[in-house]
Parts: structure tokens; sequence; C-alpha cells
């Protein structure tokens, strides 16, 4: 048994002669972290307390579980230290009414008996990592640069989220729309799960929305949510958006760098458009998906995080999966739990709703009244298909916000190709031909498929075949 009294002398020593060594100034590092020690022994809690307001952090003190509770609900604290041999009662107990007593608190756990299990036993708890016996203040002072940097990514994550939020209207999520509540349900009832969510829908349906709602009815919305933009960014630079890397990782990397995985540990990690992952880096987001492991770029170290992942799609990922373009069983892993977001034109009943939203908005913005959109307006805006859905509807009502003259928009504010649509085509059980109906649903995947191509796969025909029957209706 490790003696804690015979350790604990030398380290103030150590910790004297680095203090005041030549060349260290305090001024270099001030992380100003508010620090909870808790443990049984008096001079393990002085000597943390001497190394931890060295390193210009305040500090709580706790001999036991309830002093421990009692501080936390006290003030907030940023990180504790726990021991996990408490006098009186286990660590490991109280790490979970810890986390309940003061969201969003980092727990770092203390022991002279550090075993693989009893790490493993202490994360599943909420720790995010673990000290053991004899540490050094070397290593004091790393814990708390490595917590100052991670939590000052996640300010700056949820800064940027405010800042965005301030600019861009939120998708209203009242609807009259079947679909769409459906989809809506299966997000509050998926919401309270840790199990993986995928959200599949067209460009522009408010995937992100959505997300941002199952993360905000979680026991998770006390945590940060965090986006990643897959599409945005090369292989390489997409593996350090995600897991981080370390100095001299690759050109430009000149100092170690945390990824959104680590800014993301206790909330939710958003991936955009899942699909345009790299299959190589496939293979790393599997296994973070499996051990809640993973390493950074250019670094040997494994690392953990404690996030829920929630992914989106505007693709046919099965299709993918067929094609060599997807691992199937990462396709497993992020679709526990499958939500189709419905296209625009898939609820009408919401068209005029969300424009009045957007228009009193950006109303709002220009410091003016909030415009009546006409009879002619409303009309044209059901007639069009809106093959980029509620973000196409939202661009159009900003620009006609933007350029409509007196209190009332008219249909000459908005853009032409939605002022002139043609009436709505045929639809099922209208007294029309087979043929109308053929020709109308060919116009329509026409308008929102990516290619050709992409419009002969999804209607099941060859290329050559589409091209036949455009030319047969004058498509």
């Amino acid at each position: 048994m490790v003696d804690q009294a015979s350790w604990a002398f030398p380290i103030v020593r150590l910790l004297d002669s680095f203090v005041n060594a030549p060349g260290y100034a305090r001024a270099q590092w001030r992380p100003m972290l508010r620090v909870l020690v808790v443990d049984d022994e008096k001079n393990i809690r002085s000597t943390l307390a001497l190394a931890l307001e060295s390193a210009g952090c305040t500090v709580g003190l706790a001999a036991n579980a309830e002093s421990a509770l009692a501080h936390a609900e006290r003030e907030p604290f940023d990180l504790a230290l726990v021991d996990l041999k408490l006098a009186e009662s286990s660590g490991l107990d109280l790490i979970p009414r810890l986390v309940g007593a003061s969201p969003g608190l980092d727990i770092v756990v203390i022991t002279a008996y550090a075993t693989i299990d009893t790490a493993v036993e202490a994360m599943r708890r909420g720790a995010v990592d673990y000290l053991a016996k004899p540490f050094t203040p070397a290593q004091i002072r790393h814990l708390v640069d490595r917590t100052t940097r991670r939590r000052a990514l996640v300010r700056q994550v949820r800064d940027l989220e405010g800042q965005l939020a301030d600019a861009v209207p939120e998708l209203e999520l009242a609807t009259r729309a079947a679909a769409l509540q459906a989809a809506l349900d299966t997000v509050r009832r998926a919401a309270g799960a840790e199990a993986a969510v995928l959200l599949r829908g067209e460009n522009g349906t408010g995937k992100g929305v959505l997300a941002r709602l199952l993360h905000a009815s979680s026991p998770r919305a006390g945590g940060p949510f965090v986006v990643v933009h897959a599409p945005t960014l090369s292989e390489e630079l997409l593996a350090s958006e995600l897991f981080g890397h370390a100095r001299g990782a690759f050109t430009g990397a000149v100092k170690d760098q945390p990824g959104k995985v680590e800014a993301a540990h206790g909330g939710t990690l958003f991936l955009d458009e899942i699909a345009e992952i790299a299959p190589s880096l496939q293979a790393k987001l599997l296994r973070f998906l499996q051990d809640k492991e993973f390493e950074r770029v250019g670094e040997t170290q494994t690392r953990r995080a404690d996030v829920r992942v929630v992914s989106a799609t505007n693709r046919d990922l099965d299709a993918d999966v067929a094609g060599g373009r997807f691992r199937e069983d990462l396709l497993y892993r992020l679709n526990v739990i499958e939500i189709r977001v419905p296209a625009l034109r898939e609820r009408r009943e919401d068209i005029v709703p969300l424009a009045r939203h957007f228009v009193a908005f950006f109303a709002r913005q220009a410091r003016r009244a909030p415009p009546e959109l006409s009879p002619e307006a409303q009309a044209a805006l059901l007639r069009y298909e809106w093959p980029g859905n509620v973000r196409e509807l939202r661009n159009a009502m900003e620009r006609a916000v933007v350029l409509m003259e007196g209190h009332v928009l008219d249909a000459s504010a908005l853009p032409r190709k939605v002022a002139d649509a043609p009436a709505a085509g045929p639809a099922l059980g209208e007294d029309v031909t087979l043929d109308d109906l053929e020709k109308e649903h060919i116009r329509r995947v026409l308008l929102r498929a990516a290619s050709l191509e992409d419009a002969a796969r999804i209607l099941g025909i060859d290329p050559s075949t589409l091209w036949r029957k455009r030319k047969r209706y004058d498509i």
C-alpha cells in the first residue's frame, strides 16, 4: 500500500523548485480554473491546493463526499479531482452525484490503486481522466493546461453558435404536415436515449435544426453541441477537425490542437453529410463509435470522449454501401435510429406559414413592420416545387423583403422562377392518364436530382430510357 503522506512533502519541494526555477514566469499561463479537490488525506489536499493555486487556479477542498456535494451545489467548478478511496464512501459512487450537482464539470479521479478496470468504470460513470499516485507538479500543470484549452474551445463553439442564432432565423417547427409531425415525434422519443441517430433528407430540409432539437431535448442539453461539416474539408483536415492533431503532424501544425470530438465531450457531435467522409477516415470513426477511443493525428496516445453522435445525409447510404463507397458496419453504428426529414413539397400546408415566419424575421432585421403576403404571392409560393426546400424558401423571402415596395409583399418581389412557376401537376387519384402522371413524376425528379444519371437511378431506369422519355414528353 502506498503511504500517501510519505510522498506529499517531496511534492511540495518539487513544486517549489519548479516555481522558483530560472526562466519560469507565472504570467505565462494563468488558466483561472475553479478546481474542487476531494481527498480524505489532509496532506494530499494541501499539496494539491498549493500546486493548483501556483497554476493560477481557485481551489475548494473537501474531505468527504457530502462536503464535496455541498461545495458543488454552492458554487460552480470547472474541474474536480476525486480520490477513489474516501474514508466513508467510494469516489466512484461520488462521480455521478457530482455530475448531477454541477453539469459540465470535468472529473479526474486520483488513486494509488490505478487499474484498467477502475479507470474504465470511473469514465463510465462520468470521469474524463485519471491520475495515478504519486504524481508530479508537471502532471498537475499539464492537467490544468489541457482542461483549460478544452473548456476554452467549448466556450468558443457556444459563442459562435449564439452569434449564428442571432443572424439566421431558426426553422419554425410548428407544422400541420403528418410527415414532419412523425419526424418530430421520433426526435422527442429518441432524445432521452444515447443511441446514434441518422437524419435522412434532401439538402435544405432542416436536418441540422432537428439535430439541435434532439440535443436540446436530451439529458446532454447542458453540454456542447458541436457541428462538423464533412463536405467542406479535405481528408487530412477533416481528420484533424474531428480528432485534433499533435504539433508537427503536418505542415502548419505548430501546436497541439484538440479536435471537435474532445470539444463535444459531455454533449452531442453532429456529423453533417456523413456520406462524404473518406473510407480511411470511416474506419477511425467506426472505432470511436464502438469504443469511444481515438488518437489525435500524429499522436499515439489513446484518448476517450463521451459524446452522442447524430449524423445526417442527403444520399442513399444503402446504395453507397452496395457500391463500396461506405462501410456497412459504420452504417449500422450510425443508423440505430433513423429519422426521415420530408421535403418541403411533401408538406405544402407549411409553405405559407414558413414564408410568413421568414418575412417577419427579415423585416425585423431591416427595422420595418412585417409586410402582408398578397394572395398572388401565396399562390405562387404554393405552385413552386422548392427543389432547394426550406433553405431556398428562406433565401427567396429574404430577397423579397429587400426588394418589395409598400406594405404588401406581392408576387413581383419573388424570384422570377417562383413567381412564374406553372400550376401544380396532376395528383394521384385525380382524373388523369398514366402518361400525365409519369411525365409529372419525371419532371419533379429531374428538378431535384444532381444529374441525369442520378435521376435515372431514382426512377429505376437506364439513362438512355430517361433520355427517350424526356424527348417523348418534351421535358
